[in-house]
């Protein structure tokens, strides 16, 4: 079974910083694209990073400059390391993977539960 855990959300001032994780567990197969996405009360899910199997980033325009997307595929984890926050950023933050487990070596799209990410202004 495959699981995904972030963490590393919290309470921070606007201008600090933050650094989230996701950790990938399970019987997995591969990895491949994984990316973080954000919801606001009353707001839809919107994609804040992504990034490739190679490294590729993509980065919503909100946070260009300030955000930062990584992984270690050695130990099938991604991280956003969060800058200069305004409380415009305060939402619950989801990790999701495109991972294929060894089970059915299938990509799927796999969700983590989320962690809260709240800046106070």
């Amino acid at each position: 079974q495959v699981q995904l855990r972030e963490s590393g959300g919290g309470l921070v001032q606007t201008g600090g910083s933050l650094r989230l994780s996701c950790a990938v567990s399970g019987s997995i197969f591969s990895i491949d694209a994984m990316g973080w996405y954000r919801q606001a009360p009353g707001k839809q899910r919107e994609l804040v990073a992504a990034i490739s199997n190679g490294g590729n980033t993509n980065y919503a325009d909100s946070v260009k400059g300030r955000f930062t997307i990584s992984r270690a595929n050695a130990k099938n984890t991604v991280y956003l390391q969060m800058n200069s926050l305004k409380p415009e950023d305060t939402a619950a933050y989801y990790c999701k993977g495109s991972i294929s487990p060894l089970t059915t070596q299938i990509f799927e799209d796999y969700w983590g539960q989320g962690t809260q990410v709240t800046v106070s202004s």
